[in-house]
């Protein structure tokens, strides 16, 4: 982490957000379109998905070599891509690429709420350099982050088995984002009285 290269924060953005952009406006181009390779018909949804695989992982070795890391989540979340996306592409069947949705909020959840458990927070572990945060703090963040996450594997299970395929691609794009950085947010701003403030790291 010491060794980590700053860069331009919307080059990173960039770099980070832009590989699901670019899925939502490929799905958009070619939503309507069947496309055959090896004799196999495919939808313009799949076609999308497996092309988004590439996509991310061209923008998340463009970051390392910007930066020289990657975080855990987004190494997590690239394995997750490339499992359902190659499940995806081998059956040829969209489901997969929705249940990753599903899959990654749960595991999510798990790993947090077993934290809990053993009463650590795996927050503290990985975010306490970029906020410091009384261990209470983290321990409370910890509890409704995992409520938050499992809520929205909920929410994208019931979305997805009962929604067209075009309201689950903006869902997934724009809605489950925006909900969970505004939750972030107002957490954020509730745990204010346990953030260490700079000199006080002793209280």
């Amino acid at each position: 982490m010491a060794n980590a290269r700053e860069i331009n924060p919307i080059l990173k953005q960039v770099l980070e957000l832009g590989p699901t952009l670019a899925f939502f406006v490929l799905y958009i181009r070619i939503k309507d379109d069947m496309f055959t390779f090896g004799g196999t018909e495919y939808t313009g949804f799949i076609v999308a998905a497996i092309v988004f695989v590439p996509i991310l992982l061209a923008a998340m070795g463009i970051l390392w070599a910007l930066t020289g890391k990657l975080s855990r989540m987004q190494v997590f979340t690239a394995f997750m891509v490339i499992f359902f996306g190659g499940l995806t592409a081998y059956f040829n069947d969209e489901r997969f690429f929705k249940m990753k949705t599903t899959i990654v909020y749960g595991l999510l959840a798990l790993i947090l709420t077993v934290g809990l458990l053993r009463k650590r927070s795996w927050l503290e572990y990985v975010m306490a350099d970029m906020m410091p945060m009384r261990h209470e703090g983290w321990m409370i963040l910890t509890k409704r982050l995992a409520m938050a996450f499992g809520a929205l594997a909920v929410a994208n299970e019931f979305i997805w088995r009962t929604m067209s395929t075009d309201a689950w691609v903006k869902i997934e794009t724009f809605a489950f984002p925006v909900v969970l950085m505004v939750f972030l947010f107002w957490q954020f701003a509730q745990l204010q009285p346990y953030v260490i403030e700079e000199g006080n790291e002793a209280d």
